[in-house]
């Protein structure tokens, strides 16, 4: 395989795809839809990328941009928590997968690498282990980005029963250095304005470099139709805002939002919303995700890249609060 397209070029985890294809020696084409290259990718990898203007919703732009390519990489994905944005979240997660899949089974690409979430596995509520071998059960603690991603991954594995070579990368929460308006990124943009609260919830996290890497070292395995849960560790959310903080020179978060307070903390950043036009810092579903408890078992991608390794969360956290820092974004 040497020339690759990557769809959701311009997003945070595609950015670090692209740029992880380009300094292995790739020939890289990445989909976007703006004008735009994200402002952390280094401009000569900007440059070494053949950028194509399309969508994931436009088949005519998907076929054009899959000729000639050997493997696809899916990133392009909408992640949200704010309920006025469920019906775009299905569209472009649930039908945009749709349409990538059907254009690389018609285009008899060779390797198809989709980019999904834990949160397509499924959480828990009761401190349980999450492997790959999960199944999902319906319920209501899902949030609606969590089955968008679910349905997406369903869509992933019928093109894999009708032939499609594919490898489903399942990370936890990524963390990284990218704009922090957006995404993940959104927690140290709350964490470096002293946002008080914090949960003892659990979850994994993972740095976005791990995930880059992990899934390019995937693409060139000769691993097929598996999907393998990318997670570095699992933390607290206190631990997390925690580093962070101190990352940024910070005030740690002081008030717990057990259950209740957090019901009260997410109407009162709804609110705030409201009257401000910004987005909440916090919704009844990011509150809901951060009182679950769940643990994400990362042994299955171990084994299989005995060559790969997780770069230690504090590790990564520091070096995104310096670069964070560095670049005086505004606020």
């Amino acid at each position: 395989m040497t020339k690759v397209l990557v769809t959701g070029g311009t997003g945070f985890i595609g950015a670090y795809i692209i740029k992880e294809l380009v300094e292995k020696g790739y020939a890289v084409r990445a989909i976007t839809h703006s004008k735009s290259v994200p402002f952390f990718l280094p401009t000569h990898i900007k440059n070494a990328v053949e950028w194509v203007s399309g969508d994931i919703l436009d088949v005519i732009s998907l076929a054009d941009a899959m000729e000639g390519i050997d493997a696809v990489i899916h990133a392009a994905a909408k992640v949200s928590f704010g309920a006025k944005e469920k019906r775009s979240l299905y569209k472009i997660n649930i039908e945009g997968t749709a349409n990538v899949v059907n254009i690389a089974l018609e285009k008899n690409i060779r390797r198809f690498v989709h980019i999904s979430s834990v949160a397509a596995i499924g959480r828990t509520t009761s401190g349980e282990t999450v492997n790959e071998e999960k199944k999902w059960l319906e319920g209501n603690w899902h949030t609606s980005y969590a089955i968008s991603k679910y349905h997406a991954e369903m869509e992933v594995w019928r093109a894999a029963a009708e032939g499609l070579n594919v490898i489903v990368v399942n990370p936890s929460t990524v963390l990284g250095y990218g704009d922090w308006n957006s995404s993940s990124c959104a927690i140290f943009k709350n964490v470096y304005k002293e946002f008080p609260w914090f949960t003892k919830g659990i979850n994994g996290f993972v740095s976005v470099q791990d995930v880059a890497k992990a899934t390019i070292l995937l693409m060139e395995s000769s691993h097929s139709n598996e999907r393998f849960i990318v997670n570095a560790d699992n933390w607290s959310f206190q631990q997390l805002f925690n580093t962070i903080a101190d990352g940024f020179g910070k005030k740690h978060p002081h008030k717990e939002a057990t259950p209740f307070l957090g019901s009260i903390a997410w109407r009162m950043e709804k609110l705030k919303g409201m009257m401000s036009g910004k987005k909440p810092l916090l919704t009844r579903e990011s509150a809901r995700v951060a009182q679950s408890i769940t643990y994400f078992d990362n042994s299955k991608i171990l084994t299989a890249l005995p060559e790969f390794s997780f770069t230690p969360l504090v590790q990564s956290i520091k070096k995104d609060c310096e670069q964070y820092l560095a670049s005086l974004q505004p606020l």
